[in-house]
């Protein structure tokens, strides 16, 4: 039994004395899942990803989204995904960076997108997300809005919703808030 506790020791030793490399640090089951979603994206042309920590912080992004049609066309609209410790069996945290008058985006940046919250299954990835986000600014829903105002607007009032979506794109005031100027 002593031996064994020496040639343990020694290994160890010999490990510390090694110290010109770092130790390799292991990853988590949701770095290696996110890992693998961001190597299978296949972002729309209207879409980048930006990694502001380094590519070494993948549990951290951004995603940059220019629509080329509908009420947003010719924004940036810029989001950050914040993947928890326990996806895929949880959603990522997503949030607008900008304010937008929009029926499911409030004015603090949260996403109303039901894969985001209780249609989120395991199963679903980055890439869903995104194409969900995209949906959201193609096809606005005022039927499950976070802007109470913005969705009311939509569903009654196309042309005034149009008018002060381009009014706040363009950083004007809308109902009496002031938004980022995104064109």
């Amino acid at each position: 039994m002593i031996n064994l506790f020496k040639v343990k020791e020694k290994q160890k030793e010999a490990a510390e004395n090694a110290g010109s490399k770092p130790p390799i640090k292991e990853q988590t089951p949701s770095e290696l899942r996110v890992q693998r979603d961001i190597s299978e994206l296949t972002l729309p042309p209207i879409c980048t990803i930006e990694f502001p920590n380094g590519k070494d912080d993948l549990m951290n992004f951004e995603v940059i989204i220019k629509p080329d049609e509908g009420y947003y066309n010719e924004g940036t609209f810029p989001f950050t995904f914040q993947i928890p410790y326990l996806y895929p069996h949880d959603a990522p945290k997503v949030k607008c960076k900008v304010k937008v008058y929009h029926p499911n985006i409030d004015t603090e940046g949260n996403v109303c997108l039901n894969i985001l919250r209780e249609d989120w299954k395991p199963v679903l990835n980055i890439n869903a997300v995104i194409y969900g986000l995209v949906h959201l600014f193609t096809e606005p829903n005022y039927e499950d809005p976070l802007n109470h105002e913005a969705a009311a607007e939509l569903r009654d009032h196309p042309k005034v919703f149009k008018a002060h979506v381009e009014s706040a794109m363009w950083g004007e005031c809308v109902h009496g808030v002031y938004f980022d100027r995104m064109l």
